[in-house]
């Protein structure tokens, strides 16, 4: 891969900050009440959900102008889990693509596919994280 850009961010574990090399990202962390954590602060789910969230309607924009259908009013929303996988710990998303009216039925579906054909973060779970995609 040619790089095009590269991001880095620091953390120091689930309970204290993340920071973004250039200052943009300056967060708090904190486990979630539901993993025993107080939640005053986001956590790493939350950072993927948005980070995947974000990718994905991107490149629906972008699968969506080669398909020559207008994307502008669709969105994305990321749910991503955490649990126990054998010793460890697993991922799951549930990525819920709400689409207008005009992209219902086969032509949303065939949409939404390309994206996570296309998708970076995608290619990246691809045969790692269970995504469940779910046309709203």
């Amino acid at each position: 891969m040619d790089a095009l850009y590269t991001a880095a961010a620091t953390a120091n574990g689930r309970e204290g900050r993340a920071v973004s090399s250039d200052g943009q990202l300056d967060l708090p962390l904190a486990m979630p009440p539901a993993l025993g954590g107080n939640g005053k602060g986001t956590n790493p789910e939350q950072l993927f959900a948005a980070g995947y969230a974000a990718c994905f309607a991107s490149a629906m924009a972008a699968v969506g102008r080669e398909m020559k259908v207008d994307t502008k009013d669709a969105s994305v929303t990321a749910e991503v889990s955490i649990g126990k996988d054998g010793d460890g710990f697993g991922l799951a998303v549930i990525m819920r693509v709400e689409l207008p009216d005009s992209l219902a039925g086969e032509t949303g579906r065939k949409l939404v596919e390309a994206t996570h054909a296309y998708c970076p973060y995608s290619k990246a779970t691809r045969g790692n994280i269970d995504v469940e995609l779910v046309i709203e």
